[in-house]
């Protein structure tokens, strides 16, 4: 899964976008190599989807920093799902 399709109608420019997408893409190897349940195949897709989402809401409300939405989208993954 990727963050564009979420991304199609959003009102962010395309620079913003970029800075999403690699937030997005820090996240999910952070679980990947953190070796979480939430890489394995049966998981994946779910929780490449909650991080997503997670990272557009938060930019939405003004978290403009890459590492920052990367290390939120993870720790809210960690504390609402495990």
């Amino acid at each position: 899964m990727s963050i564009i399709p979420l991304l199609e109608n959003s009102s962010f420019d395309p620079e913003f976008i970029e800075t999403l997408v690699a937030a997005y893409e820090d996240a999910w190897r952070k679980i990947e190599e953190s070796s979480s349940t939430f890489a394995s195949p049966r998981y994946r897709r779910v929780a490449q989807e909650i991080i997503a989402k997670r990272i557009i809401d938060m930019a939405r409300q003004g978290m403009i920093e890459p590492l920052q939405l990367a290390d939120d989208a993870v720790a809210y993954l960690a504390q609402s799902y495990a």
